[in-house]
């Protein structure tokens, strides 16, 4: 799409939203239902999509994509009306007589750029937060799941007007026409090269964002863990979705005392889960693209592989792999894998585990396996992450009730259903102030007793 073309439809957008068409809680809702039929009637579509661009079977389709997002739709359907409420605040007795409230006011126009890994999910969640606050939306999906893209595209044409929600499929190119326009907010979800550059172009027009991006998220397994569930626990959350997850877990931190059980039990788990012939499995994802699919070749090791490790470039498909013997020196800990390999560290104690998390950039996630509370405790307290959970694995991005976000290094700003209703949301500071009594305090000339007066009310 060509630079002026993305113009046009800002521009059509943002005077549509200048009307005022939004901010009708009746209007917001139609969208939400509208949006809801849409992705029901469209399902074996989505999955078709789906299944094209990530090799992703119905059944992985549904509870890792377009259920969540009905999920979230649901949520915010429901909460609406009360979220989109003012607030009301106590009025400091100073201020005596009045009225103050926070007034929920939406953005304006909204960007919303979305990656590959979960291309359904990570487009229509924002979305629907978006549309519950009351905003316009432009949605860039990932060029790396075409197919993905153009059911959006579809999809949203079908649904909303464009100046309403739009999609803008392409590459490169339109990403950076799309970044040299003014948007109101920009959320965007990828990689953390990429979120700098977002961020940079936005600093521009100092427009505000929410960066959903990655890192090397840590998993966390000592010597009172349950080993057989975690290992079931960890072989899920690592190689759902091939691993191409952004808070699945990059790599295991395990007590020396029992890595060896840890790796039997997790031989035993991806046997259980998976099959001994994982590439002849019809409903096993696959690597997105071979520029993703040679990039995890590298990282491979056969002298340090001790299960997997089979691949087929054909259709880009590796098998789920576990790395021992690795450290921090080792390609595969050089970068987020992104990918089914699995390398297994060690540790001496608890303290030197949470040294080494310490000394890398803030993961989206950490998940720490015990069944010592005290230490579980202590470890979530001190270590610095986006989210996680405790002897579980990646569920925790799977609720409305609490906001999903990155700290620092992987991330800023947070969504899910209260949280992304208000990331889209300007809560305006609004006092109301009665006019049948005017405290004379304030004004000129200033007297002694009123001075007092100020004293014991500012104190």
């Amino acid at each position: 799409m060509e630079q002026q073309e993305i113009s046009r439809l800002v521009e059509a957008q943002r005077a549509w939203f200048r009307t005022g068409a939004t901010l009708d809680l009746g209007r917001r809702e139609q969208a939400l239902d509208a949006l809801r039929r849409a992705i029901r009637n469209r399902e074996a579509e989505i999955n078709r999509a789906l299944e094209q661009d990530l090799g992703k079977c119905a059944f992985e389709s549904y509870f890792s994509e377009t259920g969540m997002v009905l999920s979230e739709l649901s949520y915010q359907r429901k909460h609406l009306r009360r979220f989109a409420k003012p607030r009301t605040v106590p009025t400091p007795l100073a201020q005596f007589a009045a009225k103050s409230y926070r007034l929920p006011s939406p953005y304006g126009v909204c960007l919303i750029m979305s990656p590959w890994n979960y291309p359904l999910l990570l487009t229509l969640d924002p979305l629907i937060d978006a549309i519950a606050a009351g905003n316009t939306a432009i949605l860039k999906p990932s060029a790396y799941a075409p197919h993905t893209a153009e059911v959006l595209k579809s999809l949203i044409a079908d649904t909303f007007d464009p100046e309403y929600v739009t999609v803008v499929t392409g590459g490169r190119e339109e990403n950076k026409s799309l970044l040299s326009e003014r948007f109101d907010y920009i959320f965007f979800t990828g990689s953390q090269t990429v979120g700098r550059e977002v961020m940079a172009k936005a600093a521009a027009n100092l427009t505000p964002v929410t960066l959903e991006l990655g890192g090397k998220s840590p998993c966390i397994v000592d010597k009172t863990a349950n080993l057989p569930l975690a290992a079931r626990r960890i072989v899920f959350g690592k190689f759902l979705n091939c691993g191409q997850t952004c808070v699945a877990p990059d790599y295991v931190l395990c007590d020396e005392a029992v890595k060896d059980a840890l790796v039997a039990e997790l031989k035993k788990e991806i046997l259980r889960q998976y099959g001994s012939r994982p590439l002849k499995d019809p409903t096993y994802g696959r690597i997105i693209n071979e520029k993703h699919f040679n990039r995890l070749l590298g990282l491979l090791d056969p002298e340090k592989t001790v299960h997997g490790g089979e691949t087929d470039r054909e259709s880009c498909r590796i098998t789920p792999t576990v790395l021992t013997g690795v450290d921090w020196s080792h390609p595969s800990m050089g970068q987020e894998i992104f990918g089914p390999i699995l390398p297994v560290l060690t540790y001496r104690d608890l303290e030197e585990a949470v040294s080494q998390i310490h000394a890398r950039p803030h993961p989206l996630a950490l998940y720490y396996f015990t069944e010592d509370a005290a230490q579980a405790r202590e470890v979530m307290a001190r270590c610095g992450f986006g989210g996680g959970c405790i002897n579980d694995v990646v569920i925790h991005l799977a609720t409305t009730q609490m906001p999903f976000g990155g700290f620092g290094e992987s991330g800023m700003g947070c969504y899910h259903g209260k949280a992304g209703f208000e990331a889209f949301t300007h809560f305006k500071s609004i006092v109301d102030k009665k006019t049948w009594l005017d405290l004379p305090m304030r004004y000129r000339p200033y007297k002694k007793f009123y001075g007092k007066l100020i004293r014991f009310f500012l104190r």
